[in-house]
């Protein structure tokens, strides 16, 4: 019975990702080049952080500012959870990241969504050092839309990397 179960879920989830035709020719005109690691941006920070502006940069403190663009939208028009999830990882790793050392790997992230950011809503992304203990940084990012205020969305996100003295 529970296999049974599986494997209709996993029909489901086939069914739901099937692509209509208009999406198939749309990702097959994709021209994705290849990235030289660490001297380019990759497809997925690309698709991710186009059009991310950083607004003002201090020693534990980050402020971004992004309009929402059609591709990180869920099919309800609203920024995609996935999207808020990925900004607070980039933007909570940029705030401990120190120039000449690797990126610090993510440990844990907690996010609550307390609003819906729509299309082309103008979002400030602010993001802070709330401690560091040897390799292990705490950060908190913010998520605003500018425009009213309303906090879209609340990350507190772990990291762990090369310990630096400059934070």
């Amino acid at each position: 019975m529970l296999r049974d179960v599986r494997k209709w879920n996993m029909e489901k989830a086939k069914e739901f990702l099937q692509l209509n035709k208009e999406e198939a020719e749309t990702v097959l005109r994709l021209n994705i080049q290849p990235t030289r690691v660490g001297f380019q941006c990759s497809f997925y920070e690309d698709f991710a952080l186009r059009g991310i502006r950083v607004d003002t940069v201090q020693p534990g403190f980050v402020s971004c500012t992004l309009k929402v663009p059609p591709r990180l939208t869920d099919k309800s028009g609203n920024l995609a959870k996935g999207a808020v999830a990925n900004l607070v990882d980039e933007v909570g790793a940029a705030v401990v990241h120190v120039e000449g050392l690797p990126m610090n790997v993510s440990v844990d992230m907690s996010i609550s969504f307390l609003g819906t950011a729509k299309l082309n809503d103008e979002l400030e992304i602010t993001s802070k050092v709330l401690g560091q203990r040897g390799s292990y940084s705490g950060t908190i990012v913010l998520v605003r839309n500018k425009a009213t205020g309303e906090l879209i969305a609340e990350g507190r996100h772990s990291l762990f990397g090369k310990k630096s003295s400059k934070l």
